[in-house]
């Protein structure tokens, strides 16, 4: 058996935000097996998590296979560390294919993430991203994720993909559309990923790497507050610290169980 967890991350209220599930292992079940679980779980992100020291290992693994870097599983699994497996704990160092990865217990509840920076440089427009959008972005943008840079906020939440078309743009882990925001955020975004099995992502930690860098130079300052305005949605609260930015959230337990394997 093998305990298992579900948190709504970067929200305080259930049933919003993004769900990841949290697997705390000794050692590394087989590849094989992770992957199953996470096709079988069918959400954007199982992470493992396994002690290490005085920290923790963390991998990711989408329904589709591992993933560099996940923001929300990683919140999640602080969530579980600093809630369940060890109560009180004000701090978690994590290990994982990205580098070291903290995330701290702050005031009011947040969880604040400490990642490394991926700031974008600007590309030429892509027809496939166009059409797969079904809306010409005024900019286009790559870091590890292309970035389509749209005028308004309502741009972004009413574009319509074309996934089909969307799975053709070559080298394409992941498309983000973002915008401006137009009232209490400093600027929205969607994230699309589907040739990792993830159609629409709901709220992703990892993309605001390359958004924090992003919109803090073109607005001018440092600390950012963001909206991922998915069905679901999720708030991030953010700041720019050169080669590392900082990503904070609420996150709540949905579930508890045990996986019978």
């Amino acid at each position: 058996m093998m305990k298992y967890y579900v948190v709504d991350a970067f929200t305080k209220e259930l049933f919003s935000g993004n769900p990841a599930g949290i697997c705390p292992v000794e050692d590394w079940p087989a590849e094989r097996l992770m992957c199953d679980i996470a096709a079988e779980n069918n959400l954007s992100e199982t992470a493992f998590i396994r002690p290490h020291g005085s920290g923790y290992d963390i991998r990711w693994f989408t329904p589709a296979g591992e993933f560099d870097l996940c923001g929300h599983a990683t919140l999640a699994s602080a969530f579980i560390v600093m809630n369940i497996l060890e109560p009180g704990r004000q701090a978690v160092d994590f290990s994982s294919m990205s580098g070291p990865l903290r995330v701290t217990r702050e005031e009011g509840g947040l969880y604040q993430l400490d990642f490394p920076a991926r700031p974008p440089r600007e590309i030429e427009p892509m027809a496939l991203v166009e059409q797969s959008l079904g809306l010409r972005p005024r900019g286009l943008y790559l870091a590890r994720d292309h970035v389509a840079l749209f005028d308004t906020a309502e741009q972004v939440r009413s574009l319509t993909p074309d996934f089909n078309v969307m799975r053709r743009i070559k080298n394409c882990i992941g498309l983000i559309a973002t915008a401006p925001g137009d009232g209490e955020y400093d600027f929205v975004s969607r994230y699309f990923a589907p040739n990792d099995g993830i159609v629409e992502d709901p709220v992703t930690g990892s993309a605001h790497c390359t958004l924090v860098p992003f919109w803090s130079r073109r607005l001018g300052r440092r600390e950012l507050t963001a909206r991922q305005v998915s069905k679901r949605g999720g708030t991030l609260y953010c700041r720019d610290g050169g080669e590392r930015i900082f990503i904070a959230g609420h996150a709540v337990l949905y579930s508890a169980g045990e996986l019978k394997l």
